[in-house]
């Protein structure tokens, strides 16, 4: 029996005949006319002022940090039902998280509680559009208005997704994107940022450049180039960008696939879902998801762990997702506990994701929905 793996990458087409040209051009190193054309791409998919891109959105993170000045003793919110990279950007430069709990619904940052946990050392809040589906963006930039606080989007599942007839990673003060090779397009390793402020977008060019002006340089304003301000090496290579860029010329084919494949699994599951007790993801009418990924939220524990090893006999691999980061041993660290976050800890124990990426084929989907089927 062949297995039905988690995540295949679906190829665009020309990703080979770009890389090859960016070969001919002899120029591999970042910033050349594949870096250019994929952020100019995206900054009219988008309708965002300017798009970095970056070697992983870990690294855009890093940079919002950066620009954000974050130091010892700051704060930043975030919810405690993340990748690890949402909050280690900012604990890099010494900032203390502060966990959120999350939607019972969305499963992203709960709005209502937002706001007691900011205080006088709240720098950032973080907001993560969990599967592509937006955050209260209204809500939330309205409490961090109030406080004078940038609201970061964190938006690696969300690209093309949309709040409010909005793109995802338009509305706070800065976002982060990420092409890896798990997400919708993908050059493997990559990311980008976002910068909706046009008076960041200078020193962001800095601290991408090594924290030099060599941005400035190369476009003939200075007649050399040094160390100016803090920074590191984010530049992703030509190689990486030609690929990327076959893929987002590719997007809205890309995304349909997967919106067919996600709308698929939501119309079959939901008699067997409503028999077994199953609840299957939510989308809020004002949000146009990503179709980043399909999950299902068990009844307990144990019928998580009951179906994944289920499906795994039948040769399909499903997974779970994030343990909550307060109670991991460093959030504990910055003093997370128990009961802290009651329904990160509650969705992290049922939730199960099902294959669902570019390169699933019919034929496997007929497998999945069969085997997930016959589980009682």
């Amino acid at each position: 029996m062949s297995h039905v793996p988690f995540n295949r990458v679906a190829l665009a087409g020309p990703e080979l005949q770009y890389i090859r040209q960016a070969v001919d051009r002899m120029h591999l190193s970042g910033d050349g006319v594949f870096t250019e054309r994929c952020s100019r791409l995206l900054e009219q998919q988008l309708r965002v002022g300017r798009v970095m891109l970056t070697t992983s959105c870990t690294h855009a993170l890093e940079m919002a940090a950066l620009l954000l000045e974050i130091q010892s003793g700051d704060e930043v919110v975030v919810p405690s039902y993340t990748f690890v990279s949402t909050i280690n950007a900012f604990v890099l430069r010494g900032a203390t998280p502060v966990f959120s709990d999350i939607r019972p619904d969305t499963f992203n940052l709960d709005e209502t509680q937002l706001e007691r946990h900011v205080s006088k050392r709240t720098r950032a809040i973080v907001a993560v559009h969990y599967a592509g589906v937006a955050c209260e963006m209204d809500t939330i930039l309205g409490i961090a208005r109030r406080h004078d606080i940038p609201v970061i989007e964190d938006n690696a599942h969300g690209l093309f997704g949309r709040y409010k007839g909005r793109s995802l990673g338009s509305i706070g003060d800065m976002a982060a994107l990420s092409f890896h090779e798990t997400k919708n397009v993908t050059c493997g390793e990559g990311g980008a940022l976002i910068l909706n402020d046009p008076s960041r977008v200078e020193r962001a060019e800095i601290l991408r450049e090594k924290g030099t002006d060599r941005s400035r340089f190369f476009r003939g304003e200075c007649d050399k180039y040094t160390w100016v301000d803090i920074g590191s090496s984010y530049l992703p290579s030509e190689i990486l960008a030609a690929f990327l860029y076959a893929q987002l010329e590719a997007g809205e084919r890309l995304q349909a696939r997967r919106r067919d494949m996600w709308n698929r699994y939501f119309g079959e599951l939901q008699a067997w879902a409503n028999r077994c007790g199953v609840r299957l993801p939510i989308v809020p009418s004002e949000c146009e998801q990503s179709n980043h990924m399909f999950y299902l939220l068990m009844p307990s524990p144990a019928a998580r762990q009951a179906i994944i090893a289920h499906v795994k006999t039948l040769g399909i691999h499903a997974t779970f997702h994030y343990l909550p980061l307060h109670l991991s041993p460093m959030g504990r660290r910055f003093g997370g506990s128990a009961g802290d976050c009651p329904v990160t800890e509650d969705v992290s124990e049922r939730i199960v994701r099902l294959p669902l990426s570019g390169g699933l084929t019919p034929e496997e989907q007929d497998r999945v929905l069969s085997a997930v089927t016959s589980f009682a």
